[in-house]
């Protein structure tokens, strides 16, 4: 669907207005910025509960415009307005940005909202402190793979009461752009490690592994194809099976075998290990993050 300018302002304009009409019912989602983690859930929410569920605002102008064109809905400049508009406030902006979001959603936002942040260090605590403690909060951590709707999301609830309609439109949520699980939010900072940082991880090892067979002449498009497909196989093997990994990875190393050699290197050279390392450097900073806030 396209608009001219004059054209999409016209029905940003309409929609707005239509909103604040005399007995019009709010929208369900209002988004707080729309960059690589918010867009994606954005979109996934237009897919889910449709166009006129949906609003947003972002501190860029330019941005606004782009993503009223490219998703064809209103937005809001004032993030105070935009929480009045809507029921379910989604906070997609960097943690750095959230002492001046707090001031301005303070005296915005009520008991009958749900709170949704997605930022990494946000604590529950920290969100009822600034907001008030009647504020019903959802903490969550997505990851980046919510672009291509495959997901993985960990979230917290306050200890508030949510109705079983707010649960199931919350379930509906998370469920349009992958899959997710509930945790007490003490642990909330390991699931950082698990899904929130990991695919970094994962491009890493397809790079390099693509790199590896390269080295042997196979193209580098076919590298990454192979690499990557055999990745998104091999994790659905675990999902799907059932099985333990340690047994997934047993059966493909046959005695005497080119994979066992291969494992054997892996675990000479610290893989493993590494992975370790990489979650303890992951969750310190998780940790430091939620200390502060």
């Amino acid at each position: 669907m396209k608009f001219d300018k004059i054209g999409l302002k016209f029905i940003i304009i309409l929609n707005i207005e239509c909103k604040k009409g005399l007995g019009a019912e709010m929208a369900l989602f209002g988004f707080i910025g729309t960059g690589n983690m918010g867009y994606p859930l954005l979109k996934a929410a237009i897919r889910t509960f449709g166009q006129n569920e949906v609003l947003f605002t972002d501190a860029s102008a330019a941005r606004r415009e782009e993503v009223a064109k490219e998703a064809a809905i209103p937005y809001i400049t004032d993030n105070a307005e935009l929480a009045k508009q809507c029921k379910y406030l989604v906070l997609a902006v960097k943690p750095q940005g959230f002492p001046q979001l707090m001031a301005e959603l303070k005296n915005a936002v009520t008991r009958e909202h749900v709170i949704i942040s997605i930022a990494a260090g946000i604590t529950i605590s920290y969100l009822k402190n600034e907001l008030g403690q009647d504020i019903r909060i959802v903490r969550a951590m997505p990851n980046t793979p919510a672009q291509v709707f495959q997901g993985m999301t960990g979230i917290s609830f306050s200890d508030d009461c949510f109705t079983e309609d707010e649960r199931k439109v919350i379930a509906d949520f998370f469920s349009s752009f992958g899959k997710y699980e509930v945790f007490d939010e003490k642990y909330m900072n390991a699931v950082v490690c698990a899904s929130g940082s990991s695919p970094a991880y994962v491009y890493i090892f397809i790079e390099a592994l693509a790199d590896s067979v390269v080295s042997y002449g196979i193209p580098r498009d076919k590298a990454y194809k192979l690499a990557a497909q055999t990745v998104l196989g091999a994790a659905a093997m675990v999902l799907e099976s059932g099985e333990h990994p340690a047994a997934l990875k047993d059966r493909v190393c046959s005695p005497g075998g080119t994979t066992i050699a291969a494992v054997k290197a892996l675990e000479e050279y610290g893989f493993r290990n590494a992975i370790l390392k990489a979650s303890d450097a992951c969750y310190a900073k998780a940790e430091e993050l939620s200390g502060n806030k």
